[in-house]
């Protein structure tokens, strides 16, 4: 029985050993695969350092600012007998807006205008009575003064039935009106804004570092996600002459054409200010850069070393510098015409195989124009 027993402890002993045997074979056949295996190159697209030339331009955020706006108001106190005009019209400078009821204003021009023939015939006859001797000087200087205090009362009155008749200071357009026919007006109540659009102010400020390059008369450019199409152009006209003591900024002030009405008064926009020499710029396509907390880098494409074949991947850490479209300037890391991996790579590391096809990049653009889809 016992010999039993330790034939077959020795049995599964046997088997237990040739079991582990066979595994340990497998593990280091795998082991070994695994040190010779060679992962197959990345698809990647690649574009050349590039050399451009770029005007430096500075951008800011711009409040759009009318070239003449006001609330139009009334000017006398009185009941609104006739509206002249529609909210959001366009009118011209002189146009009639409202008539505030005159009939009180018209009575007393009425009175007033008698008097003054009155007078009048009065100094006439006086002059002629002293003519003959018939008064005295003093009669004549009395008569003068009474006629000239009523022709005064009667350019008084007809300055006052001016300011009933409410008219367009300027050309523009006209806002929502804010009064109502038979309603009791104020001096100074307000009528209806009125804003000119064409030309158009943009007021900004910059940095007082700037101020030495700025001059009346430089490019700008104005784009909005409010504003559809192409950027819309203008020139810097007024530099303020002192700085903000506060931010040391400067007050700038540029003005363009808004003949379509693109532009509103209170609109925000970015402008970007153009200057006019031109730099040596290293620039390549931003989606080349690989963005992290310890600093940005690209993937440079060379040759494989002797022994292999196609092209391997070397991570390079760079500085940027400015963005304009969809490029990106290289202030430090790179030189002009090394190639950079442009797409796919976030799949990549130090070192890697690529397979170079270019046919699947995308076009980049220094002002590239997205269309809606």
């Amino acid at each position: 029985m016992a010999r039993r027993i330790a034939l077959t402890v020795l049995a599964l002993v046997l088997v237990v050993g040739v079991l582990a045997g066979i595994k340990g074979l497998q593990i280091s056949a795998l082991a070994s695969q695994g040190k010779s295996f060679v992962p197959p190159p990345e698809a990647v697209t690649v574009a050349p350092v590039k050399v451009d030339h770029w005007q430096p331009i500075v951008t800011a955020v711009g409040t759009v600012a009318a070239a003449q706006g006001v609330t139009v108001g009334a000017e006398a106190t009185g009941v609104v007998r006739e509206i002249a005009f529609e909210s959001g019209a366009v009118v011209r400078r002189g146009a009639p807006l409202i008539e505030i009821d005159s009939a009180t204003e018209r009575a007393e021009l009425l009175a007033a205008q008698a008097r003054a023939q009155l007078a009048t015939a009065n100094l006439a006859r006086t002059r002629r009575l002293l003519e003959v001797g018939a008064n005295a000087a003093a009669e004549l200087d009395a008569a003068v003064a009474e006629t000239k205090q009523a022709e005064a009362q009667v350019a008084s009155i007809r300055a006052v039935l001016a300011k009933k008749s409410v008219r367009a200071p300027f050309g523009g357009r006209l806002g929502i009106r804010q009064v109502s026919l038979g309603e009791f007006v104020a001096d100074g109540a307000p009528i209806v804004s009125l804003q000119q659009f064409d030309p158009i102010h943009v007021d900004l400020s910059l940095p007082q570092q700037w101020l030495a390059r700025l001059e009346a008369g430089q490019a700008v450019q104005i784009t909005s996600d409010g504003l559809a199409g192409a950027p819309m152009r203008g020139a810097l006209t007024t530099i303020n002459p002192d700085v903000d003591r506060t931010t040391r900024n400067v007050g700038l002030r540029t003005t363009l054409s808004n003949r379509d009405g693109r532009l509103r008064p209170g609109m925000f926009v970015d402008v970007s200010v153009v200057f006019p020499e031109k730099r040596r710029v290293l620039a390549i396509p931003a989606t080349a850069v690989l963005h992290a907390p310890y600093g940005d880098s690209v993937f440079i494409v060379e040759r494989a070393r002797k022994g292999q074949r196609g092209h391997v991947v070397r991570q390079q850490f760079v500085r940027l510098g400015e963005t304009r479209g969809d490029f990106v300037a290289v202030a430090s890391g790179l030189q002009a015409g090394q190639p950079v991996v442009t797409s796919g790579a976030f799949k990549l590391r130090p070192g890697a195989a690529v397979d170079i096809r270019n046919e699947l990049a995308p076009e980049a653009e220094l002002a590239p124009k997205p269309t809606d889809t």
